[in-house]
């Protein structure tokens, strides 16, 4: 059994990963389903062709399995009891065919691997970010992971989820220098 929130990024954006669950082991999301996504206002939105782009804002969790608070907006439990956009009074029941299972997704660091579309950065790419010299890594990030919100030119960067909504750095506009795998030989 898991806590439909135990995933969670710095704007409460649903990920699509790995996580702790209530028993202490790593558990990750083995299948999606179908679901989509809600912006923060609950109302669903859903990826344009245009990169980056979504038809009413941008996702602030899946469409389901979520809360709503007084006003109908989307709204999680934190770990210290509290709620991040108010008390919840009404769960939106889980979307059908989420699956979990035991262990890590796929093999990322906290600060040293990061989600891309693979259309427009090749998986195994190394990603030099400046904005983020001062971490561990000293800027230098692997692409070694996807998911259905990294669309176009937006990289999600793997660390630990912050202890409050709105607490992880949130960077944009930056430049960023990107090394492709080398090919295969045939």
């Amino acid at each position: 059994m898991h806590r439909i929130d135990w995933l969670y990024s710095a704007s409460g954006l649903a990920m699509e990963g790995d996580g702790i669950g209530l028993d202490g082991r790593r558990y990750h999301i083995d299948g999606l389903g179908t679901p989509g996504w809600v912006n923060a206002r609950g109302r669903t939105t859903r990826p344009s062709r245009r990169a980056g782009r979504w038809s009413n804002g941008r996702p602030f969790w899946r469409a389901g399995g979520f809360w709503r608070n007084v006003s109908g907006h989307p709204t999680f439990s934190l770990l210290d009891g509290t709620w991040s956009d108010g008390n919840g009074i009404r769960f939106v029941r889980p979307p059908k065919g989420i699956s979990f299972a035991s262990g890590q997704s796929r093999p990322r660091r906290f600060w040293k691997s990061v989600a891309v579309d693979p259309d427009v950065i090749a998986l195994g790419s190394r990603i030099y970010i400046p904005a983020y010299r001062h971490v561990r890594s000293r800027g230098w990030f692997r692409a070694e992971d996807v998911g259905s919100a990294i669309i176009g030119r937006h990289l999600d960067l793997f660390r630990p989820p912050p202890p409050t909504p709105g607490g992880g750095e949130l960077v944009r506009d930056q430049r960023v220098y990107v090394i492709p795998p080398p090919k295969a030989s045939p």
